[in-house]
């Protein structure tokens, strides 16, 4: 039987980026992580769009009820400043709050930077779906992701998604023994 290919969105919010006045490093961050991580089928649905928070919601929506993602990694849009509105976008789209995801991230970032704490990060769940949302840099992205990825395959498989299989070597995937 043949894998199922897993659709994963992966969102890019930022006024700059999706003008073009400069790259996205942080979705192709996310991108390359999840090559690393990741050794069954998947297929990136990318978008970069405005710190705007209609058009965040609604490109969640889009991602999740009609592009069918099982997961939905966001970056950028989770501090402070006025435009950072990711949270409550995907607080607003979605049905259930897995507020652990955020807790977990601020905890890892915190080792890091004492900045950390202004970071707003958060996960839902919309449908079958997992809507995560990371801080904006890539060396965060990485850090976020190394906390909270082993959870998430677990994650899509109790809401009925795609099979997950990690490189155990790069990320072990935790999936309680039957």
């Amino acid at each position: 039987m043949e894998k199922q290919t897993a659709k994963i969105g992966i969102v890019t919010t930022s006024d700059r980026a999706s003008r073009g006045i400069y790259e996205d490093l942080s979705g192709k961050a996310i991108m390359d992580t999840l090559n690393e991580y990741l050794t069954s089928p998947w297929e990136a649905v990318y978008r970069v769009i405005e710190d705007d928070q209609i058009t965040i919601e609604e490109t969640l929506i889009e991602l999740v009820d009609k592009q069918k993602c099982c997961l939905v990694v966001t970056t950028g849009g989770t501090g402070p400043a006025k435009r950072d509105v990711t949270p409550e976008a995907t607080q607003n789209v979605c049905d259930r709050m897995m507020p652990g995801f955020g807790e977990l991230m601020r905890q890892v970032s915190l080792q890091y930077v004492p900045t950390a704490i202004l970071s707003r990060q958060t996960a839902g769940l919309r449908g079958s779906s997992l809507i995560v949302n990371l801080p904006g840099k890539p060396k965060s992205i990485r850090e976020c992701l190394d906390a909270v990825f082993p959870a998430i395959p677990y994650c899509i498989d109790l809401m009925e998604g795609p099979f997950l299989q990690t490189n155990e070597e790069v990320i072990k995937a935790f999936r309680p023994k039957k």
